[in-house]
């Protein structure tokens, strides 16, 4: 009897040891609340909507411990909207995440749909990605900060962290017979966190992005296949004023960096884009064929920890963009402030107020000269060069 219990409590010991070595966790977050658009399309709007401040999600991760300081790990992760229950991404059943991987001392690599290393390094920088939400991006997002698109078929590298400095950069499979270079994605970045300093660095090269399979098109977005010409470039997912134009490159390409520094309470930050729309025309008919369109971001954001429960940001946005056959360059100011208060660890309640004033010419999406409208992130666009948005939400992470 003695020679069974211990049999029995050593199974059981050793039971609890297996168990240890791998885990599975969920997590997720809800994000609602209530909109306000002073000019969408020439109206003003109020609306509900989900992920503002954070996509709502839900997702599973989980790690096996192989021995010898050798990890398994994987994550899929789920976007929807909880104002009706529809999948987010186009649709995809996990389409903000889903990769496996290994880990050890010398980094991690991991397969599947992935961040980019601009995303990764830089993105975090931006108020749009700490308290501004998607509707404090910079405008239309053009420099992917934060996170409008995402890489499938990724091959995906970040080292370990050595005293702060940690480094990385992604591969996506363009999956096109007879054309590698087709739809292909590629990434480097660079980031630097100890003490109060912070600084990242991110370069993102994406080839043929309108087409389908591209980075603008990859995740069963409005579009399912190339448009013939500039007229059907509307359909596509890039319907912001800010760019729509020059969807049709061959490539995009954007250089970002940023910086902050934390003294006491408070927090100031910095960050710059350098945006590429290379060889026009090549995806689809537009006038200025083989043409470049390059556009420049900087943005200056600083925040506040009133109480440990109260949380207020501003910052200033300024986006120059591309001269196109002699035009008037584009110009974007945005401003944006917020206040976010944590009744507890998990759940916060949310302000955020984004306005935005565009000025010069820039490219429609028929491949027309057009003078700039305004167009919040993620926002019905303006029919006139100003646009305010505010949002009051509740977040809850699980």
């Amino acid at each position: 009897m003695k020679k069974s219990l211990l049999a029995l409590a050593a199974l059981g010991a050793f039971a609890g040891v297996a168990h240890a070595q791998s885990s599975v966790t969920l997590y997720g977050i809800v994000d609602v609340g209530i909109n306000m658009n002073t000019n969408a399309g020439g109206f003003h709007k109020y609306d509900m909507s989900s992920g503002v401040l954070q996509g709502s999600r839900f997702g599973l991760r989980g790690t096996e411990d192989l021995g010898g300081g050798l990890k398994a790990l994987f994550v899929l992760e789920n976007g929807f909207d909880v104002t009706n229950g529809k999948l987010g991404q186009g649709g995809l059943m996990f389409g903000r995440q889903a990769y496996v991987g290994l880990s050890s001392q010398f980094g991690t690599v991991t397969l599947g749909r992935q961040y980019d290393s601009v995303v990764d390094y830089v993105g975090p920088l931006e108020s749009g990605d700490q308290w501004g939400g998607y509707i404090g991006a910079h405008p239309g997002d053009l420099d992917n900060f934060n996170n409008s698109f995402r890489t499938n078929n990724t091959i995906k590298y970040t080292s370990a962290n050595y005293n702060g400095l940690t480094f990385g950069g992604t591969y996506s499979l363009g999956g096109q017979a007879g054309n590698f270079t087709g739809n292909q994605i590629w990434s480097l970045g660079a980031g630097y966190n100890n003490g109060p300093l912070v600084l990242g660095v991110g370069y993102l090269n994406a080839r043929t992005p309108a087409a389908s399979g591209g980075l603008f098109n990859n995740g069963g977005t409005i579009a399912t296949n190339t448009p013939a010409t500039a007229t059907t470039a509307a359909n596509f997912a890039i319907t912001s004023p800010v760019y729509a134009g020059f969807a049709s490159a061959n490539t995009y390409q954007v250089v970002g960096a940023g910086g902050a520094y934390t003294f006491g309470a408070a927090t100031i930050g910095l960050t710059y884009s350098n945006i590429r729309f290379g060889n026009l025309g090549k995806t689809f008919a537009s006038p200025f064929t083989g043409q470049t369109a390059t556009l420049n971001n900087g943005e200056i954001n600083f925040k506040y920890q009133l109480t440990p429960a109260l949380l207020v940001g501003a910052a200033y946005d300024y986006t120059r963009g591309a001269e196109i056959a002699n035009t008037s360059r584009a110009q974007y100011h945005q401003g944006s402030v917020g206040v976010d208060y944590f009744l507890s660890k998990r759940t916060d309640v949310y302000v955020i107020g984004v306005y935005q004033h565009a000025l010069g010419e820039t490219l429609s999406a028929t491949g027309s000269v057009v003078d700039a409208h305004a167009g919040i992130n993620g926002l019905t666009g303006s029919s006139t060069n100003n646009q305010f948005a505010a949002r009051v939400g509740i977040r809850h992470k699980f």
